[in-house]
């Protein structure tokens, strides 16, 4: 049997360990794996891309567990009541090949880029940062804003977005949250001003300058998580060139983040060598630092064995039948006369 968690059923696993304590989780898993990093099959996502959007498959393996996700991008998709991103993935035995697990990927996706985000911040940015911009509004923005609220200690937020309906909608969703300041500036250069992080999470498939160096700060760490496919970029490359710039899997970023509009030989580093401490993340207070984020296959890889975990210790989701349960494993074809034979009554007595 295959356990299918549905989005009710994560949706109960998170409440059952609240969302700040399953953001934690979500960071040390991720952590965990990263550094174990050179023991996974590697390889930069797949793509379908039409002028609408993209649709993408993301594996990775070790010698235990292999995942995939399935996961599109269509900025316009709102438009038609349907998210920007929906996405559902598998963990299976690397041993037999048998599926383990069919999740839900929609929802886990934004928690798990939000834990990715601090996970670098934690590693990239200056250790007093209390105060970050969000540039970017949407159904990201929240789980970005509590993340580095409760994971890394951010107390004020100054948030911008060209759709003020989108920021109203963040205001409403942040309320409740204690300890959280939380500012709407008129201008995504006016969020930034003083800010110790700033955070782009922007939708639109375009080359887009967010950010242009004028607003950069000594000492400032950019999170740049909206530019994550070929065509669409945030940050004007004369920032890249000024700072010290981070990614997950280097092959991947060059075609689909920031780093895009920049020479093949442009320097970066891979962010698990500086959580395995092999090379320096930040070398000094006053340099910016960018984590050029795309999202790696193994950000899934670590939240789907969390929710397997999870969901097996706390009882929630459903056991499907996805592969056959054979007498005989030679034997396929008894599935198929067995069902045949168990549905051929109910036919004789309609």
């Amino acid at each position: 049997m295959t356990l299918l968690l549905t989005t009710p059923d994560v949706v109960s696993l998170i409440q059952r360990r609240t969302l700040p304590g399953f953001l934690r989780q979500l960071e040390q898993a991720i952590h965990d794996d990263f550094l174990r990093w050179p023991e996974f099959d590697k390889s930069a996502r797949p793509a379908a891309h039409s002028p609408h959007g993209v649709i993408e498959l993301m594996p990775v393996a070790n010698a235990q567990l292999y995942s995939f996700k399935y996961v599109n991008g269509h900025p316009k998709n709102p438009l038609s009541g349907l998210p920007t991103v929906m996405a559902f993935g598998a963990l299976a035995e690397v041993s037999t090949g048998k599926p383990l697990l069919i999740s839900e990927l929609t929802l886990t996706t934004a928690l798990r880029t939000a834990a990715t985000s601090v996970m670098a911040a934690r590693a990239l940015a200056r250790d007093n940062s209390r105060s970050m911009a969000l540039i970017g509004n949407g159904a990201q923005s929240e789980f970005q804003a509590l993340a580095f609220h409760h994971l890394l200690g951010i107390s004020e937020l100054r948030v911008y977005d060209i759709d003020a309906a989108a920021t109203r909608k963040l205001i409403d969703n942040l309320a409740p949250t204690a300890g959280l300041k939380v500012i709407v500036a008129n201008s995504a250069a006016q969020a930034v001003r003083g800010a110790d992080i700033v955070t782009t999470v922007t939708a639109d498939k375009t080359h887009a300058t967010i950010l242009t160096p004028e607003m950069i700060e000594p000492g400032m760490h950019l999170n740049a998580v909206g530019g994550d496919c070929p065509g669409k970029t945030e940050l004007h490359r004369d920032i890249l060139a000024q700072a010290s710039t981070f990614v997950e899997f280097e092959p991947q970023s060059r075609i689909e983040g920031d780093i895009q509009q920049m020479s093949a030989d442009f320097p970066v580093t891979e962010l698990w060598r500086v959580l395995r401490q092999e090379v320096k993340g930040r070398t000094s207070t006053d340099e910016v630092t960018v984590f050029d984020s795309v999202g790696f296959a193994m950000e899934d890889y670590s939240a789907l064995r969390v929710l397997y975990t999870e969901a097996r210790e706390q009882g929630i989701g459903q056991e499907a039948t996805l592969i056959p349960e054979l007498q005989d494993p030679r034997n396929l074809y008894a599935t198929l006369v067995a069902q045949t034979e168990r549905q051929a009554p109910a036919r004789r007595a309609a």
